[in-house]
């Protein structure tokens, strides 16, 4: 492989890595809803495990609701017992076909410890993209002791590397801060 190849597979990880980073922190409870509170919890449907997106439709209503439409009537039941069991701390109500979820305000102390949980998911993120820049490093330095690339080639790909890395922890830096600041509302 060539320096270039190397800096592709890096910067194809890095995307992924930072991209899996977002779609956690919309897991995170906050004071807003959110489709993705609800969306892949599990429900046992006629033996079979299905997540809700699969048996009703998710909408964000008004007052801190969500309205979760089932397709089928005898999915009803087996949804709210699904959210419960997922103990995301939503009140339920049923209105036939409608299931209302509503968030109840976090406290003080949920709010802080849900900043404390978000900045380890991003510290961790960074110690992930840290690691694979050391691998694709290792690499490259093996391909220039070995002959098959360039001290030149080397050095620039060290740079891009760098920035590649700068660039992704920037990324989770600003989705980390909307969060936090997501979470204080």
């Amino acid at each position: 492989m060539n320096a270039e190849e190397y800096t592709k597979e890096l910067d194809f990880s890095a995307v992924s890595t930072v991209k899996k980073f977002e779609d956690e922190l919309r897991v995170v409870r906050s004071n807003r809803p959110s489709v993705e509170l609800v969306e892949n919890v599990p429900v046992a449907y006629y033996g079979e495990n299905l997540s809700i997106k699969q048996l009703a439709s998710i909408a964000i209503g008004a007052q801190k609701e969500l309205l979760i439409t089932v397709w089928d009537k005898n999915a009803l039941g087996p949804v709210m017992t699904g959210i419960q069991s997922a103990n995301i701390g939503l009140s339920l109500q049923n209105d036939g076909n409608v299931i209302r979820a509503t968030l109840p305000p976090l406290s003080a102390e949920r709010r802080e410890e849900f900043q404390k949980i978000v900045k380890r998911m991003a510290e961790e993120t960074r110690i992930k993209l840290r690691t694979l820049r050391d691998e694709v490093l290792k690499k490259i330095k093996s391909a220039g002791d070995s002959g098959g690339i360039t001290e030149d080639q080397v050095f620039d790909a060290k740079e891009k590397i760098q920035k590649m890395i700068d660039d992704s922890n920037k990324k989770i830096e600003t989705a980390l801060q909307a969060k936090i600041k997501e979470l204080s509302e």
